[in-house]
């Protein structure tokens, strides 16, 4: 019991002088600072707001106005009558598939390109040439192929989605050192088993850059897209409110679509880390 009792009192110690040394970095670092940001934009918007009064609503105004949709984010009143929550798991949705489908192709296209000239001779020019292309040029075309706004949107996620990813991945390919190459070699050790024990492992942190790079973009691309192809987004809620001059809710769609991103871009890295076993780069 004495023992337990000591124990206890260690660690009680331990845990205040702990605590004593990260205080002040959390407090400035993680509190302060980005509270002093935060209340900055808010007090621009604020500035802006009393500037500009008949069309633009103070902060506090777009609060109250938005309460409905921040205290009932799922409710469904009937067709087309959605929540942001719903709106928001659509945009979502399109997004991961298209992102998923996007990856499935650039991933091997990036391990070809960097393992083989040949194929960085004949695939690179069309990288080059379609990659400055904006992803809304390739929503007509989608729209003419597929002749539906989902499968449209899906479409335009995926063409966003393959070209960081395709440089990357065949970045972290060609970067791999060739003398781990010429001991797989020395060791007979055939082709599927050093790209799987050897370029695959030294390439990850180039893949995974790609594609955190990759998804943002496809977050910023839905909203552009859901835009002009209607339907059930987040994209559409916020052409729809600023249809009726209802500033608050484009606010709280501004607010809600940043604050997505920042999420799914915190997901992506925590499953850097958790498979390649190394804390995550900032992109």
């Amino acid at each position: 019991m004495i023992f337990q009792l000591n124990l206890a009192a260690i660690f009680a110690v331990a845990g205040q002088t702990a605590w004593k040394k990260a205080k002040p970095f959390v407090l400035k670092d993680v509190i302060l600072y980005p509270t002093l940001g935060f209340l900055g934009i808010i007090l621009l918007w604020w500035a802006i707001a009393l500037a500009n009064h008949e069309l633009m609503p103070t902060p506090p105004e777009a609060l109250v106005a938005n309460l409905d949709y921040i205290l009932n984010p799922f409710y469904q009143r009937g067709p087309g009558n959605l929540g942001i929550g719903w709106l928001l798991l659509a945009s979502i949705r399109r997004v991961l598939i298209g992102f998923l489908l996007g990856a499935v192709v650039a991933i091997p296209v990036g391990f070809l390109i960097g393992m083989s000239r040949s194929a960085m001779l004949a695939i690179n020019p069309i990288i080059q040439i379609f990659k400055p292309v904006s992803p809304l040029a390739w929503l007509p075309i989608a729209l003419a192929i597929f002749n539906l706004a989902d499968p449209s949107a899906i479409f335009v996620i995926f063409i966003t989605s393959l070209w960081s990813t395709i440089i990357n991945t065949a970045l972290g390919v060609s970067s791999v050192s060739k003398d781990y190459l010429d001991v797989a070699r020395v060791l007979e050790m055939p082709p599927w088993r050093q790209i799987t024990k050897i370029i695959l492992p030294a390439s990850l942190p180039y893949i995974f850059t790609g594609l955190r790079i990759s998804l943002g973009i496809a977050w910023l691309v839905i909203v552009a897209v859901e835009m002009l192809t209607g339907g059930i987004g987040i994209g559409f809620f916020v052409w729809d409110e600023w249809s009726r001059l209802n500033l608050s809710s484009v606010f709280l769609a501004v607010l809600v679509i940043g604050l997505t991103g920042l999420v799914l871009d915190y997901a992506v890295g925590r499953l850097q880390e958790f498979v390649t076993h190394r804390p995550k780069t900032s992109t």
